[in-house]
């Protein structure tokens, strides 16, 4: 697998990653689906430019704290149902890139559960923020 840094946009950032974040959310289209909550585990990659994560005083300030991604995550299920991973990613990519050092962001989302034959389904999403 090569790595996103490897992309002339990234390669003056540092990755950021939350693995396998295991969430119960109510999510997808069938109505026993829409009945109670699925286990969905979420990949988060960020890429932030060197310059603005580089610590010079060892100061959780001076980096993107991981927090965020688990917070944000948080927010949009708060928000309710979701029916497909394709809107879960989409949402949770656009505010990640919201923050200001955020320069790409690389999300997964899978369901564990739906298939006993298979690990998971899921979808993924890489965005560079536009202007960059």
């Amino acid at each position: 697998m090569l790595s996103a840094l490897l992309h002339p946009q990234l390669a003056d950032c540092r990755r950021l990653f939350l693995r396998n974040f295991e969430i119960m959310i109510n999510i997808g289209v069938h109505d026993f689906e829409k009945r109670g909550e699925q286990r969905v585990l979420i990949n988060i990659d960020l890429y932030i430019p060197l310059a603005l994560s580089t610590p010079n005083q060892d100061l959780l300030d001076e980096v993107v704290d991981y927090d965020f991604m688990r917070e944000t995550v948080a927010q949009r299920m708060a928000q309710g149902h979701v029916h497909l991973q394709e809107t879960l990613v989409d949402d949770l990519a656009a505010a990640m890139l919201a923050h200001p050092r955020v320069r790409a962001v690389c999300i997964s989302s899978m369901k564990p559960d739906v298939y006993p034959d298979c690990e998971g389904v899921g979808v993924e999403i890489f965005k560079i923020k536009d202007g960059v």
